[in-house]
């Protein structure tokens, strides 16, 4: 690849938005909204854009997998 990439950022749909929204926030992500229907979630410099969208297909397919240096705290 010739680009230094930045970030990659991907779109997580939600079955209950406001549901979603807590569970991130619980965990400990910062939550910017952007607007009725998206948030974008982030943690030091990795983040993904939640949005109140459900397409069951997709929503059964997706998902994230995040690595992190101490899953106990």
């Amino acid at each position: 690849m010739k680009h230094q990439t930045l970030s990659i950022r991907p779109f997580i749909g939600a079955a209950d938005f406001e549901e979603s929204r807590n569970f991130y926030k619980d965990l400990g992500f910062e939550e910017s909204i952007l607007g009725n229907e998206m948030s974008y979630f982030k943690t030091g410099n990795t983040g993904f854009y939640l949005q109140r969208a459900y397409v069951k297909d997709w929503i059964d397919n997706t998902m994230v997998f995040l690595e992190v240096d101490d899953v106990q705290r």
